[in-house]
């Protein structure tokens, strides 16, 4: 009996542990669950998804949560980004004054209208409006990186670069070779990459940049970054401007795979050149980003804002519009749905990613509605899989009813991120068509509007239709059961975001 004594002793509490120890856990994750209702601001859906995930797997869900998904201390973190961005963009409110007057003055509807949706962009923050400009627009990476490539060898005083990545391959090694140059000529280089897109970027050759005088920072630190939510908040901005008067914004990165040279074959994006004030805005939103990740202040002088007279043929109205974390409402989703809204006509899209928020899905499928042919062009091959099937699963949302067309790019990887409206209202740059250029990435696009761009827009669309093959409702209705699971599964998990 004695022998048997210890065991009965230990087995009872063992038991009695192991009933208070989830008694505890149970109690712990329902604090966690009214936490995430009460404290956090973050989108329903996307709670409910979280609470879900809470429930089902208590102590896995939770350090999950800490991980990816809780956004107190990603609100904290940008408010003090938030209250510097703002001491510069205060002078937006005499831009918004100046529009005010011109829509008075409009001579005609288009150019009210104009007025009107700038207007509104600029208040929604993020974003700034600036006529006199020419602009140039791109729409393959040879095109595109051998024009860069000219003008950064042409920089007389400086060269600002903020990159969400730069590979480590021939074409960033030939970036590198012109940045090293222009330092030991006496250029001012400065070049930001996101400390994640940076994880395969040419490491020596940034220390041979550090070296010869360059000014390199990360966007985050990479040590930061694994302990903290602020992986999800990535840079995912593309700007280069030179001098102060040349400035390019779109969405290519720096690498070989840009070219059409890496496992997707055949790359189609998108970027424009811009010449003109809009390079001032460029160089604004560097700036901020810059002082904030490198904790290094830039004055706000001539040096660099060069005084730039007006020239005959640079007659283009653009807006630079970026948004991120660290806006209360995202101004790019702003931009999206006023652009929508504002179709009569026409509405044709580029992305690579297709998981809009509802109010962007309810929008492009009440332009259906009201008559206006809205178009899709997305990939036809994954790569990010868990993100394409996401993709494919909103893409049936869109086409159930017929009022929106959804088409799949055969041709190689389409990376654009463009939509063209009317064939005169025009968007390139980094968001993409999913929430996470919507709620979690710093992303900047270029609004432009012009006729002669938004032609250039719509023709390449139309032969960019040439290779593609029209995702349609049988398609998505005759999906095997592997892969409506995976679209699923896809799903869920973009409703963590």
């Amino acid at each position: 009996m004695m022998l048997f004594l210890p065991s009965l002793l230990t087995g009872l509490t063992t038991g009695t542990l192991s009933y208070w120890l989830v008694i505890l856990i149970l109690i712990v994750n329902f604090i966690f669950i009214m936490a995430l209702i009460f404290m956090e601001r973050a989108d329903p859906r996307s709670t409910i998804s979280w609470i879900l995930v809470l429930i089902l797997i208590p102590i896995l869900g939770f350090i999950v949560y800490l991980f990816i998904g809780q956004t107190v201390y990603r609100s904290h973190q940008f408010k003090l980004k938030k209250k510097d961005d703002d001491k510069l963009l205060a002078t937006q409110n005499e831009v918004i004054r100046l529009l005010k007057a011109k829509e008075k003055e409009g001579k005609s509807d288009e150019e009210i209208e104009i007025y009107q949706m700038s207007e509104a962009f600029m208040k929604a923050g993020g974003s700034f409006y600036t006529e006199d400009n020419d602009v140039e627009l791109f729409t393959e990476g040879e095109k595109k990186f051998s024009r860069m490539f000219e003008d950064l060898r042409n920089a007389k005083k400086f060269i600002h670069i903020e990159y969400y990545i730069i590979r480590n391959d021939k074409l960033s090694n030939e970036f590198m070779d012109i940045l090293i140059e222009k330092v030991k000529e006496g250029v001012e280089v400065r070049l930001m990459i996101d400390a994640i897109g940076n994880n395969k970027g040419p490491k020596k050759r940034l220390a041979e940049f550090e070296k010869a005088g360059g000014e390199f920072t990360t966007f985050h630190k990479i040590i930061t970054v694994f302990l903290s939510p602020k992986k999800n908040n990535r840079n995912h901005r593309k700007i280069a401007v030179i001098d102060g008067t040349i400035g390019y914004v779109g969405g290519f990165n720096i690498g070989d795979e840009y070219l059409g040279k890496g496992p997707l074959g055949f790359w189609r994006d998108s970027a424009v050149r811009v010449e003109g004030i809009g390079v001032y805005t460029m160089n604004l939103r560097f700036m901020m980003d810059w002082e904030y990740a490198s904790h290094k202040e830039l004055p706000l002088d001539t040096k660099y804002y060069p005084l730039i007279a007006p020239k005959t043929g640079r007659n283009k109205k653009m807006q630079l519009i970026s948004g991120g974390p660290d806006t209360i409402r995202n101004p790019i989703q702003t931009e999206y749905l006023k652009l929508i809204n504002t179709a009569k006509k026409t509405i044709y899209l580029h992305t690579p990613y297709l998981i809009p928020d509802p109010t962007i899905r309810d929008a492009l499928i009440l332009a259906g509605y009201s008559g206006v042919d809205v178009r899709i062009i997305m990939p036809n091959k994954p790569d990010h899989p868990f993100v394409y099937w996401a993709g494919l699963a909103f893409a049936g949302q869109l086409i159930k009813d017929g009022s929106v067309r959804v088409y799949n790019y055969n041709r190689g990887f389409v990376h654009s991120k463009t939509m063209v409206v009317d064939g005169k209202y025009c968007s390139v740059g980094s968001a993409n068509f999913d929430e996470r250029s919507l709620k979690l990435n710093f992303e900047t696009n270029a609004v432009v509007y012009s006729e002669e761009i938004g032609k250039e827009m719509v023709d390449a669309f139309m032969d960019d239709l040439k290779y593609c093959t029209e995702y349609t409702e049988e398609m998505y209705d005759n999906r095997n059961l592997w892969l409506r699971f995976k679209m699923g599964i896809s799903r869920l998990a973009a409703g963590l975001l």
